[in-house]
């Protein structure tokens, strides 16, 4: 049996452009590929990441995504260190318009990790 060689994450929006935007300067992926505006993509320009494609849809977001992406910020920091970490990224993708929901404080199975969501309202982690 052959082994998955690559994965692409597929987002559905609204917006493909705006959000491939949006996730290229959270991730430093390299420019969004743009075609009719229909969709979207970005990869990461070392190849180890995973390309990430956005596809417009007619519907809009009503639930809570059964599947969120985990911005690793703070990999290895404990403590204050890990909440500075994180803080400082959360300011950061703050800027680039996304929204701050929770901060998770650790506990004693998880580390701290903030609750975020992009420009359309997609879960993510600050972790």
């Amino acid at each position: 049996m052959a082994s998955v060689k690559q994965v692409q994450v597929t987002f559905d929006c609204a917006d493909p452009v705006r959000v491939a935007r949006f996730w290229s300067e959270v991730l430093g992926y390299g420019p969004a590929a743009e075609s009719d505006g229909s969709w979207s993509a970005c990869s990461d320009p070392t190849g180890v990441g995973p390309r990430l494609y956005f596809q417009r849809v007619p519907e809009g977001k009503v639930a809570k995504n059964r599947v969120h992406i985990d911005v690793r910020a703070a990999p290895g920091l404990a403590g204050a260190e890990r909440l500075a970490a994180l803080e400082a990224e959360c300011t950061r993708v703050v800027a680039l318009g996304a929204t701050r929901v929770q901060l998770l404080v650790s506990d004693d199975q998880n580390e701290s990790c903030i609750n975020m969501q992009d420009i359309e309202g997609n879960e993510f982690c600050l972790d």
